[in-house]
């Protein structure tokens, strides 16, 4: 971590770091795959989420507190917070270049809130009322949980230079936290975490540092028994075991990632490197041990957590998309911190397989859970119909908990501000899509470059400087680790990352060229689940088999896919080979003779998983049998 930096537009935006994060405003993601997600991110995804929650009262809840009753509070206890979340999206969505504005509705929803506020900054639809005291249920109430969804909608507001309504509401709730849980307060934690990061943020946005002592309180006292055991253990919570001494992330997926982003944000602003080490640590070995192929995290179902050590079954994967999220939010603050490019990778590994595969392409529908083979093919879900959250087997169009839709339109329209770095005397370039950045560099020299390219359906990368800076600039481009055989300007590359320093001109350019046919991937085989099964993967996309790619009748379940015959690249995805085994009726499902089977030759088509489910009801994997037979 080395000098301070300025602050910019940013959901993440630390005072100190070895990369920098550059604003909203300064980059412009100019055409193909993601700049089409954002268009119906910022056109369609956040309009739909808005209309949900008005149409089921979660938005009337606030008015209902503001009026003192007179009607039924509606949703779960942390329905609020979705609210909140959606506030952020239309910020950073009204603030990017091109983006739509929705000013207007940042506005009007900013007073519906401010009115169910109390005098002592407290803000909560589900509690704070005569029958239902304040603070009665830390584990299951997610009053401190809401808050910081609130807090980090107030920092986008702050950020993106509106110091309006909606910021006064979440400082005022920001102090009463701080009021009520300080060093003489209440010696609790949230069940949920969540306010660590947003105190932190908040602490960089004002230049308050109470917020950062509060948030440093949160994350020191979590594992010292504070909550209940509950029906999953205090693991579920991460109180087991306090977070400078746990070895990896455990329990609830998204409670455990999100509490992990705010100890790097308190590590940094605070310099203290064993906590950093140790956000790390954990991090890391999930992602070794306890992270899919598709860069999901969680493998249980009940409780939504972490499995153990390579406990990752395909059909019963949750990956739940706020996982994602989650995961991308600590990839991104260890990436700031370290400047280790692998962090990099990962958030490309889940963006193009997690959050690409959890919204629908017309923005509409969504998965909440994300598995990597489904056996049965399910209806349709209803467009009018809230859904369980992860019994639907298609997209659905909201959720009794939805915490999803408006974690994945937060992400997306902030997504620019995840491309490039500053820092090093120059520039990193993290994720290739087609974009511009215009920003001045951390010496305050003015640059201005450009990406062309059509990754990852071709590799070949552009690097145009438009505007070059005074002096010598470097540039630093990543390398993702499946990346074999690159090369930059020619010549070939390795390692993580290939960097050009050098004085520029206006209208220089650098090729980099990363290899995007298809591979075939083994799994560890210390994975049981998918030990003899083999995967197909595209550049960073992770491929699929779906059977609406068979001929009608041919079951998924029968096809072994052949790796000697090798894989060929085809529309974005692959065609591999190998036979289609079909079996006589049994009686018993341990036969003394496996190979008893017959099967005739077939092509596989593989599609990117990203796509799996818009084309119908559809049976789906990931990891498919390997055929071994001459």
């Amino acid at each position: 971590m080395n000098a301070p930096i300025r602050r910019v537009a940013s959901p993440v935006s630390p005072s100190v770091g070895t990369f920098h994060p550059v604003g909203i405003d300064a980059v412009t993601i100019s055409d193909g795959f993601w700049r089409e997600r954002q268009e119906i991110n910022g056109r369609t995804t956040i309009a739909h989420c808005r209309s949900w929650q008005e149409r089921l009262g979660w938005i009337n809840n606030f008015t209902l507190v503001a009026a003192k009753g007179g009607g039924t509070r509606q949703g779960r206890e942390f329905s609020d917070s979705e609210i909140y979340k959606l506030l952020e999206a239309m910020t950073w969505e009204s603030s990017r270049p091109g983006g739509e504005n929705h000013e207007e509705s940042v506005a009007e929803l900013a007073a519906v809130i401010a009115g169910a506020q109390q005098p002592d900054g407290y803000l909560n639809t589900r509690f704070g009322t005569p029958g239902e005291s304040r603070y009665r249920d830390f584990e299951w109430g997610h009053e401190l949980y809401c808050y910081g969804h609130l807090i980090q909608a107030g920092v986008a507001r702050l950020r993106t230079g509106h110091d309006d309504g909606l910021a006064e509401v979440a400082r005022r709730a920001a102090d009463h936290v701080c009021a009520t849980f300080g060093d003489t307060g209440v010696q609790a934690i949230c069940g949920h975490p969540e306010i660590e990061t947003a105190l932190v943020e908040l602490s960089r946005a004002t230049g308050e540092s109470r917020y950062l002592d509060q948030a440093r309180l949160f994350v020191e006292r979590r594992g010292h028994g504070l909550l209940a055991e509950g029906e999953y253990g205090t693991a579920y919570w991460q109180d087991d075991v306090p977070f400078r001494d746990a070895d990896a992330l455990r329990g609830h997926a998204v409670r455990a990632l999100y509490l992990t982003a705010g100890a790097v944000d308190v590590a940094v602003e605070t310099d203290d490197t064993e906590l950093v080490d140790a956000a790390r640590r954990q991090y890391d070995a999930a992602v070794a041990r306890r992270t899919y192929l598709t860069g999901g995290m969680g493998s249980h179902h009940q409780d939504e957590a972490f499995g153990e050590d390579f406990e990752l079954p395909p059909d019963r994967s949750y990956c739940e998309t706020c996982a994602g999220v989650a995961s991308i939010m600590v990839a991104w603050r260890l990436l700031l911190a370290t400047g280790d490019e692998r962090y990099a990778d990962l958030i490309e590994r889940t963006l193009f397989n997690v959050i690409a595969a959890a919204v629908s392409e017309d923005g509409r529908s969504f998965f909440y859970a994300n598995p990597l083979q489904v056996r049965t093919a399910a209806a349709p879900a209803d467009p009018d119909r809230v859904s369980k959250r992860a019994s639907a087997q298609l997209r659905a169009p909201w959720f009794d908990v939805s915490c999803c839709p408006p974690n994945i339109a937060r992400l997306l329209a902030s997504l620019g501000t995840y491309v490039f770095s500053t820092g090093s005397g120059g520039v990193q370039v993290h994720q290739y899509m087609p974009s511009r950045l215009d920003t001045l560099l951390d010496d305050g020299r003015h640059l201005v470059l450009s990406v062309d390219t059509t990754y990852p359906l071709q590799g070949r990368i552009t690097i145009r400087v438009e505007q070059a800076p005074a002096g010598r600039l470097r540039l630093d481009l990543r390398i993702p680790s499946w990346a074999e055989g690159a090369t930059l300007d020619g010549r070939p590359v390795t390692g993580n990352v290939a960097s050009v320093e050098r004085e520029f001109h206006d209208g220089d350019e650098i090729d980099l060229v990363l290899p995007v046919s298809p591979r075939v991937t083994v799994a560890d085989d210390r994975i049981d689940a998918v030990r003899g099964c083999v995967a197909v993967e595209r550049g960073p996309v992770v491929l699929c088999l779906e059977s609406v790619d068979l001929p009608d009748g041919q079951p998924i379940d029968g096809v072994r896919l052949d790796p000697r015959l090798g894989v060929a690249d085809r529309d974005g995805g692959a065609i591999g080979h190998g036979h289609l085994i079909t079996r006589e009726p049994a009686r018993w499902p341990y036969p003394s003779d496996p190979t008893s089977r017959t099967g005739k030759r077939i092509e596989v088509p593989l599609v990117p998983y990203h796509r799996w489910g818009n084309r119908g009801p559809a049976t789906m994997r990931v990891w498919i049998p390997a055929d071994q037979r001459s």
